[in-house]
């Protein structure tokens, strides 16, 4: 082993400091920091900005002696995973990589921090063998530990439950007591490990399904559901009385539909949970929607606009009135929209008053109310009572009835700047779906100040194939087929990806400005082929031929483009 001199301890924040990667006053604020989030000091100093995770990485290896590992990249296998005992890996937040191929005594293990010569001398004990610690980032550590250990832990913590059952041979209702009180119960380690492992599998939702004689447990990532567990039927009533007593559910109520909310905490991070469960002919069907506290404020550039598009963007927040709508199917990123362009909004002049069902994110310095039906508080009456709280900005979280519609039109023309979400196809649609609602066409033209339609595609992973694209393709692309080899990538597949071939998202835009000649079109009441190709003459760019900008640009794949298409109703 390479590491320290005489086996003398090495403290990364002296090293790191003594190679001027930080200086001595950075390494003290980190070092309270670091206490304060009881976290290792590589990732406090990351996270504060003190330090590149480049030059991190480079300081270390170069001053250690050491080799850093990219573990996102890496698949591990189980006669690998089971070198070091799972209690082990745990306390030492340790990886297995396998044992040297030239030095089959060496075994060489993913450390956050090499230096650490107890964690080091405990491995050698334990494996037999001489360990060669190698650098890897704490997340990337964590991330790689809770997907290869957390289904084993599940699988435990099942089996346990199940076995208990059988002994103790448990009423319902004890039972249901039973998996509420007791908070290290296997029961209660099997949901957290569900739950921990959506978020660090990054999954938008979670779908735990009873089957005839299973229950099946599913993640949604990138868009697409995929199977990761499946259990013995006998717990799910385990399953749906902890989900309950967390999101503050009726745990003795199993034949009607029931909503409720859980925080959790993973990995410092705080995520809020919607829980919906529904009775179905073989029992409660649990759907869970996993959001970041901070996931949905992100700047504009993390929203993937290109110049022409953020040129676009910044047009139609810098209207002092009138209503922007969102548009979009469910999961298409609209929240993430409207949030971005109230934090955009969001500065000490302007008075910011929200309406939403449930509230998804807290922004500072924006006055955020929830919709609640039972106490008569619904958009409507929440935007009449906000009306007489001198708002500047109002944001509703979606434009459900023509009331609502109603309200939100006058308060446009009468000088509020109005954000909201409406469910429609494309932007064009929208105006006519107002106008459907009972908004007359010339006051919605008059209102209206743009329109942002959008999608989400999935992202090809660095492992995409190149190919040249096919005469029928390229007419698809908005190419003539007679253009010279047009190059475009499909998905492939590796260990970063999870062999899928895709790796997270990007959003898709067609935005429309309503300008004065767009006005009169829509004043006239015209059809929304009309809207749209005046809105094309003035230059907006449609969703195909923004998600062919993509597939061009090799960002995503043409099977993308293709649900896109479909869901436009464009033809090709």
């Amino acid at each position: 082993m390479r590491i320290g001199v005489g086996r003398k301890k090495i403290r990364m924040g002296d090293l790191l400091v003594a190679a001027g990667a930080i200086t001595e006053d950075e390494l003290q604020q980190a070092l309270a920091l670091q206490k304060e989030k009881g976290q290792k000091l590589g990732q406090t100093l990351l996270e504060e900005g003190f330090i590149s995770k480049e030059l991190l990485i480079a300081t270390l290896t170069q001053q250690l002696g050491v080799e850093y590992i990219e573990l996102k990249g890496c698949k591990f296998e189980d006669d690998v995973l089971s070198l070091i005992p799972e209690d082990i890996v745990m306390k030492y937040k340790v990886l297995p990589l396998g044992y040297d191929e030239n030095n089959p005594n060496v075994l060489r293990v993913a450390m956050a921090d090499p230096m650490d010569i107890v964690a080091v001398d405990d491995l050698s004990i334990v494996t037999g063998a001489q360990v060669e610690p190698m650098l890897a980032m704490e997340d990337d550590l964590t991330e790689a530990i809770g997907k290869y250990y957390g289904n084993h832990q599940a699988m435990e913590a099942a089996e346990a439950y199940r076995k208990e059952r059988e002994q103790d041979m448990l009423s319902q209702a004890e039972e249901d007591e039973y998996n509420a009180d007791i908070e290290n119960s296997p029961i209660v380690l099997l949901v957290k490990q569900i739950l921990e492992g959506g978020v660090r599998q990054r999954a938008s939702d979670i779908h735990i399904e009873p089957l005839e004689s299973s229950v099946r447990v599913r993640y949604r990532i990138d868009g697409v559901l995929k199977q990761v567990m499946s259990y013995d039927y006998s717990l799910l009533s385990g399953i749906c009385a902890r989900l309950k007593i967390m999101g503050g559910m009726d745990i003795s109520e199993k034949r009607k539909p029931q909503d409720g909310r859980i925080s959790i905490m993973v990995d410092r991070k705080e995520f809020d949970i919607r829980v919906s469960m529904l009775p179905t002919v073989y029992g409660e069907k649990t759907v869970m929607r996993l959001t970041s506290k901070d996931g949905l404020t992100r700047p504009k550039s993390g929203l993937g606009f290109d110049p022409e598009e953020e040129k676009v963007f910044d047009g139609i927040l810098s209207n002092p009135h009138g209503i922007i709508l969102v548009t979009g199917p469910t999961g298409s990123g609209k929240s993430t929209t409207l949030y971005t362009a109230l934090s955009e909004l969001n500065t000490e002049e302007v008075n910011i008053i929200t309406v939403e069902d449930p509230v998804e994110a807290n922004i500072d310095g924006i006055n955020q109310c929830q919709v609640n039906e039972k106490a008569d508080m619904t958009f409507a009456a929440a935007l009449r009572s906000i009306l007489r709280q001198d708002p500047d900005i109002i944001m509703i979280g979606e434009i459900r009835d023509g009331e609502t519609a109603d309200i939100a039109v006058k308060a446009a023309i009468t000088g509020h700047l109005v954000v909201s979400t409406l469910h429609t196809n494309s932007a064009a649609s929208t105006v006519t779906r107002l106008i459907d609602m009972g908004i007359e066409p010339y006051t919605a033209g008059d209102a209206l100040v743009g329109v942002i339609a959008q999608r989400l595609v999935r992202r090809l992973c660095t492992c995409k194939q190149p190919r040249y694209a096919e005469d029928h393709e390229k007419v698809l692309l908005g190419l003539d087929p007679d253009t010279e080899d047009v190059v475009i990538y499909e998905p492939n597949g590796c260990p970063l990806c999870n062999d899928t071939g895709f790796s997270g998202r990007i959003g898709v835009y067609e935005m429309m400005p309503v300008t004065r000649s767009l006005q009169q079109v829509i004043a006239r009441n015209a059809p929304a082929n009309e809207i749209e190709k005046q809105a094309l003459k003035e230059g907006m760019m449609t969703l195909k031929l923004s998600c062919s900008k993509h597939v061009l640009n090799g960002i995503t794949s043409l099977s993308e483009m293709r649900k896109i298409v479909y869901e436009a109703g464009d033809e090709y």
